[in-house]
């Protein structure tokens, strides 16, 4: 599919090019806020599985350079935004990169270095594997990734604050949901309107972290292992996660951004410019380091490039 046609059928595609950001998925952080108010009072912030970036540029515009640009700024008030991934990405004006595993704990001993030994009142999470097209199986994947997130939350969160992820949406979406409910006492499964209504996508905002009480975050493992089964444990909530029927947890769902705004499953015409017809723009950041770029270079290689991609191994 051309620029032209894509920035015609994916409206969030083509306004993110015209804003700056590196991706669409800004406007679901941006439509995310609207709804819940999750920037207000933050003042350290987390990004994990960050790149290419489109939510640490969120994180700066909103948090940082307003701090920046005030007229009694000081360099010690200013809002610190750390920005965790295992590939490195292009600066952003504001953000701490760390490159480094989500799951390890040592990870999360360097953002609390960043942080001058204090804890993040807000931890966001936009990450996700690469979608196979078997629901079950992503869903399994991407709730997993979401648990290991919980690795560097239990670390790095302050008591009192969010935590956003993403999830898919699924016939154990209860038990997940359960498992966050174990640290947030409020907990709301969320669809903005610049999320598809054709993906499974949707993003668990989780407030007021509160572990349970005398809770080691060594022991995370072991407590989402006891409560991961239908034999569960007498002192949690969490084996109702696996009712069916009348007795099945039921999830506050809701739709958020301007329901009359615009639809991400719709076309839209290019908008008419004046002089001659709408100029497709590049992307405002490609990735500096896709785990894809041999390929890609082997393909412009072409022809000799496409054979060798073909007999590419899989450990090369």
């Amino acid at each position: 599919m051309g620029k032209a046609s894509r920035d015609k059928r994916d409206i969030y595609y083509r306004k993110a090019k015209e804003e700056g950001w590196r991706a669409r998925s800004a406007f679901k952080l941006l439509q995310i806020d609207e709804e819940f108010n999750i920037f207000e009072g933050v003042k350290r912030v987390v990004d994990l599985c960050a790149a290419p970036g489109s939510w640490s540029q969120v994180l700066s515009r909103k948090l940082y350079l307003p701090a920046k640009l005030a007229p009694d700024a000081k360099d010690e008030n200013l809002p610190l935004i750390v920005a965790i991934d295992l590939q490195p990405m292009a600066p952003i004006e504001g953000v701490i990169q760390v490159q480094g595993d989500i799951t390890n704990a040592r990870t999360a001993e360097v953002v609390i270095r960043h942080f001058d030994g204090c804890k993040a009142n807000l931890v966001v999470c936009d990450g996700a594997p690469d979608v196979t097209g078997l629901h079950d199986m992503d869903e399994f994947v991407q709730s997993q990734l979401i648990l290991a997130g919980l690795t560097i939350v239990t670390h790095v969160l302050k008591e009192g604050g969010k935590f956003i992820a993403k999830i898919f949406r699924g016939k154990d979406t209860s038990l997940l949901y359960c498992q966050l409910k174990l640290f947030f006492p409020v907990v709301t499964f969320a669809k903005p309107k610049s999320s598809r209504n054709s993906s499974i996508e949707a993003f668990a905002v989780c407030e007021n972290y509160s572990p349970p009480e005398g809770f080691n975050p060594k022991d995370l493992h072991r407590l989402l292992e006891k409560v991961g089964s239908p034999s569960g444990v007498d002192d949690t909530d969490c084996v109702s996660g696996w009712l069916e029927g009348p007795n099945k947890v039921y999830i506050p769902f809701l739709a958020c951004g301007d329901l009359t705004g615009y639809d991400s499953d719709r076309s839209y015409p290019l908008p008419k410019v004046a002089g001659g017809t709408y100029q497709s723009l590049d992307p405002v950041q490609p990735p500096i380091a896709p785990p894809y770029k041999r390929a890609l270079e082997l393909k412009k290689a072409s022809p000799q490039g496409f054979r060798e991609l073909e007999n590419l191994s899989l450990d090369s």
